[in-house]
């Protein structure tokens, strides 16, 4: 029976994801007496605190006093206390685009052009309003304040209409501009509306008298959001923009007051004052959210509080440190991050590589053509990383690596490229691969002309190549140095290996590959090298004996990344087909498989083995999956040959549930109820389960007897009168109690009196029926004294007899023939012979039997003895010869 999804991995929750194309909003708790910010992402609604998730990834977004309200395609969902789903509103044939929450009503605008006004208590539709698309299309919703039960809809033929929702009334149209409408809000002054057009215009509208009070133009196209900073003394209107940049414009002097260029790197999706408070909330769908104080002069902003992740889908990840609680990332946005799976506010990002800093700065963000392609490979170290740079990393088709610094969070001091280039920079040679030694001095990069370089990280300094003139003759696909800076290990396109001396720099070993390889990984502490390989299979190579010990075939597209555990036994390979695969290395079998929607491009894993880390294509998050073999029963047989595997959903942000699927619960009942049998096989001698203390000491019953007599026999205490006698006289005195003397003999002769035993009667029965199991299990069952008891009680004068002593022989005859319990069969016997030595020489029927018996066990020691011999042997050799 397959196991359904993936049995080894569970999803637990994704990092790095704080905001999408979806404007935020804010909402107010009046009892907790604080503003919270709401921003989806993905199928979740962060809160700052976070949602449960959609089915869907969420398309819009709003909130009122009490609740949030959260639409994907035709269905919206309404959230309380910022997390459970508590009504869900479905009616509408289109997907939603436009949410207006409105006192005991929320309405919902589908791309049909379908206006729907639900009641949010019963989910029940209040009214339907149907609008012709070609002569006013809404593009924008608006509850002017104070207007009671009335709506503000603006259109793309940019005409605005009041609606009155409760008698369903056209109260009045506003002709507008003749530009489509972008964005309406509502100013501080009652009946004044500002309306952002397509244009660029901003309009501040007294909708009272249907008359602009100022115009405003920016240059960076339409207006995608507005908002007004209220209560604290200044005027001041906020405006974004597509590109990424803030108008800040000053209602009294009716001009810009000043730009904030470059806020985020894609357009402005929502922004918000805090109302009484000089704080902007922004965010975007560069995946990030920011908060802005206007403290400073000139009246711009500044940066106070922010969550960011990538921009663009992270390409590279690898945990930092052995804690397991940093994951390092580069992304296609070119920036290297570090994202905590503790808690987000320990998360940190080191910056874009630029190659010149300073130049950077002054030219801003769009037009830095300083600026460094997007990393493609990187390597970190912990050792010494308080000390100097600890992270190189090689960028896309560019031959300088660069090297970061995790403690300052920022790009490092050298820049690291061979110095036939120190001039001039080569279009068609770059680098390719990168290690970092474990003790962080060195850094070794592999380029595409073949050559392999050292670097000292601390100085920064060329330390040597290896190779005559180059290492290989294809291109450098993987670099790996040995935990003890003693080998160094290089890949190349051609199908070869090398081993080299680390110091000297010499060639060690090669060995020619089956295939081109696309990359390999080192396990340093067990020695393992896993090898990818352009026909899609994965070799695993002992750096040891320098053999390659295992092969894996079954991924169907490209292999993207390789991780291994902590304890280096399982090997986890992420390929093109979608799929994620385990491989068990010492069976040598395919342990795990799941199926994830997206190809997974990248893979670590924990150091401390209890998350799995991935990133997808065109997928901004890092998905972290649960390792459930360590806190529930999972199942690590080998996938049969013909196992499917089945889609196993993305998580999401908010940490997800493990729930032990029905069907699994069948699959391990079989390896709970497995019960190793009693012998192996029958060509096998075996031992019985019992412990030492049933069988080892029998034969020094009367020394331990001896050793644990007391002393003196206890004595009894006489029990005491109810009135104690006294001697007559004047001073009273207590009569001395009398000592017994009791010469009566205790000593019984048990022969006479003695009952037949259970294992008596059993040895009895086996005499005619040649069945010797129940006699041995009962036997198995007593304690040292109980069987010492028994053995005596088979001798004539312990009221037994010659013929039970016989059956006892054979059935040790049995015990030795089938080569089962045989430490029992020899511990038996030898107390056996101890209490009845004399009557078995004196009976020619039981020394017959026991002379059998000698010949029987000699040969089983024989034969037990020489495969000891033997295994001693080879153990001797292989410790002692050289491999």
């Amino acid at each position: 029976m397959a196991r359904e999804g993936g049995g080894l991995f569970a999803g637990f929750r994704v990092l790095g994801r704080f905001s999408g194309h979806v404007p935020h909003v804010l909402r107010y708790h009046g009892r907790h007496r604080e503003f919270y910010v709401a921003t989806a992402v993905g199928r979740s609604v962060h809160t700052y605190n976070v949602s449960n998730a959609l089915p869907q990834d969420i398309t819009c977004l709003a909130a009122d006093r009490m609740l949030i309200f959260a639409s994907y395609d035709n269905i919206l969902h309404a959230f309380a206390r910022n997390k459970e789903v508590v009504h869900t509103y479905e009616g509408h044939k289109a997907r939603i685009h436009l949410l207006q929450p409105f006192g005991d009503h929320v309405i919902s605008v589908d791309v049909d052009n379908i206006l729907i006004v639900w009641n949010i208590q019963s989910e029940e539709e209040y009214l339907q309003v149907d609008f012709d698309k070609a002569t006013f299309a809404v593009s924008a919703v608006l509850h002017p304040s104070t207007y009671l039960n009335k709506i503000l809809l603006g259109s793309e033929q940019g005409s605005l209409q009041l609606w009155n929702i409760r008698s369903n009334k056209l109260l009045y149209s506003f002709p507008g501009w003749n530009l489509a409408v972008t964005t309406l809000e509502q100013a501080p002054a009652v009946d004044v509306v500002a309306v952002g057009l397509v244009s660029g215009h901003i309009i501040l509208h007294n909708i009272k008298f249907d008359e602009t009070l100022m115009k405003f133009q920016q240059d960076w196209g339409p207006i995608t959001a507005i908002s007004f900073r209220t209560a604290d003394g200044h005027p001041v209107m906020a405006a974004g923009s597509p590109i990424g940049h803030i108008a800040l414009w000053d209602l009294e002097e009716k001009k810009l007051m000043c730009q904030m260029q470059d806020a985020h790197s894609t357009a402005i999706a929502g922004m918000s004052f805090v109302p009484g408070e000089p704080l902007l909330i922004t965010n975007g769908a560069d995946n990030a959210i920011r908060v802005w104080i206007f403290d400073g002069p000139g009246g711009t902003g500044r940066v106070l509080r922010s969550r960011m992740g990538h921009s663009a889908p992270p390409t590279k990840i690898r945990y930092h440190g052995q804690n397991g609680e940093q994951i390092l990332s580069a992304g296609q946005d070119g920036t290297l991050q570090s994202f905590s799976t503790v808690h987000e506010k320990f998360n940190k990002s080191l910056g874009r590589g630029s190659i010149n800093k300073k130049k950077s700065k002054k030219k801003g963000l769009k037009l830095d053509t300083m600026a460094l392609p997007p990393i493609t490979v990187f390597a970190s170290e912990v050792a010494h990383q308080s000390d100097w740079d600890s992270i190189v990393a090689c960028h896309q088709g560019y031959i300088t690596c660069t090297t970061w610094n995790y403690q300052k969070t920022s790009m490092g001091a050298h820049k690291l490229r061979p110095e036939e280039f120190s001039k001039h920079k080569p279009i068609d040679i770059y680098a390719t691969a990168v290690d970092i030694t474990s003790c962080g001095n060195f850094a070794v990069i592999g380029l595409s002309t073949g050559w392999v370089d050292v670097y000292n990280m601390q100085s920064g300094i060329h330390r040597g190549r290896y190779g005559k003139e180059r290492a290989h003759e294809g291109a450098i696909r993987g670099v790996a140095v040995d935990a003890l800076n003693q080998l160094i290990i290089t890949a190349g396109s051609e199908g070869l290996i090398k081993f080299w001396k680390f110091k000297t720099k010499d060639l060690v070993y090669s060995t020619e590959l089956s295939s081109s390889p696309s990359g390999i990984l080192l396990h340093r502490d067990s020695g393992i090298l896993g090898i990818a390989f352009d026909d899609f299979s994965i070799s695993v190579l002992d750096i040891e004996t320098r053999r390659i010990v295992r092969t894996f075939s079954g991924h169907h597209g490209r292999i993207n990344d390789m991780t291994f555990s902590p304890d280096g036994r399982w090997l986890i390979t992420s390929s093109m087909d979608c799929t994620i695969k385990t491989w068990d290395l010492p069976s040598g079998c395919l342990i795990d498989c799941f199926l994830v929607e997206s190809a997974a491009v990248s893979l670590t894993m924990s150091p401390t083995g209890d998350f799995l880390a991935s990133t997808h294509v065109d997928d901004l998050g890092i998905y972290l999956w649960s390792n459930r073999s360590l806190y529930s029963l999972v199942s690590l047989r080998p996938l049969p040959a013909d196992y499917e595997p089945s889609m196993v959903t993305r998580p999401s942000t908010c940490p997800m549930q493990d729930v032990d699927v029905a069907g699994d619960e069948e699959t391990y009942d079989e390896m709970i109820e497995y019960v190793s049998p009693e012998q192996l096989g029958e060509q096998l001698v075996t031992l019985s389960s019992l412990p030492e203390s049933r069988w080892k000491n029998l034969l020094s019953l009367d020394v331990i007897k001896k050793k644990n007599k007391p002393r003196e026999p206890p004595k009894v205490p006489k029990s005491a009168p109810f009135f104690i006698p006294t001697v007559p006289g004047l001073i009273p005195r207590y009569i001395a109690p009398e000592e017994e003397n009791d010469t009566q003999s205790k000593v019984v002769n048990l022969g006479v009196l003695a009952q037949k035993s259970d294992f008596y009667i059993h040895l009895e029965e086996a005499l005619s029926t040649n069945e010797y199991t129940a006699p041995l299990n009962l036997l198995k069952s007593l304690g040292p004294s109980n069987i010492e008891i028994e053995l005596r009680g088979l001798a004539p004068e312990g009221g037994g007899s010659m013929e039970v002593m016989l059956s006892f022989l054979r059935m040790i005859g049995m015990m030795l023939n089938k080569k089962y319990n045989f430490e029992l069969a020899q511990a038996y016997l030898a107390l056996f012979l101890k209490l009845h030595l004399k009557i078995l020489s004196s009976e020619p029927n039981l020394l017959e039997e026991v002379s059998r018996l000698s010949t029987q066990l000699e040969e089983t020691w024989i034969h037990l003895r020489t495969l000891f011999n033997q295994s001693l042997c080879v153990l001797t050799y292989v410790k002692s010869a050289l491999l």
